[in-house]
């Protein structure tokens, strides 16, 4: 064992601390700033862990700002379409023929049995050859 040199103190060890140093005989003033540094600490803690729920939560808010956005995109394509409806609907109105019994109806007071403008339905095209072979399946077993 005598061969055997001292090993340096390993660097990872602790260093003693100042009031190890001091013993028993602290300041108070000493005490006291050490305790504010604790709270302060504390308080700093407690303000990180604050922050980042605050960030979680702005994460959030974005996202639901980014669907609202969307939606409220959404909706003002189809507010700016109702000018267009109500355009063709008029013209349609207007271009459709006026039967007899409706030009005698429009002297008397309109509450009266006015005739109303026929009712507009759009039919999509793109299922139109479908649903005619279906119609005519239809009609072709109702008459044989």
């Amino acid at each position: 064992m005598a061969g055997i040199p001292p090993r340096p103190l390993a660097s990872h060890m602790r260093q003693p601390s100042l009031s190890a140093h001091l013993g028993g005989g602290q300041s108070p003033a000493l005490l006291a700033r050490v305790n504010e540094k604790k709270a302060e600490l504390e308080n700093l803690k407690e303000l990180r862990d604050l922050s980042a729920a605050v960030a979680a939560q702005m994460e959030a808010l974005e996202q639901k700002l980014a669907t609202l956005s969307d939606g409220t995109e959404a909706i003002a394509v189809v507010l700016s379409n109702w000018h267009n409806v109500l355009r063709a609907i008029n013209m349609a109105s207007a271009k459709l023929p006026q039967p007899a019994a409706a030009t005698a109806a429009a002297a008397e007071p309109a509450g009266a049995g006015a005739a109303l403008p026929e009712t507009l339905v759009r039919i999509p095209t793109e299922h139109a050859p479908t649903l005619q072979a279906h119609a005519d399946n239809a009609a072709g077993e109702e008459s044989g």
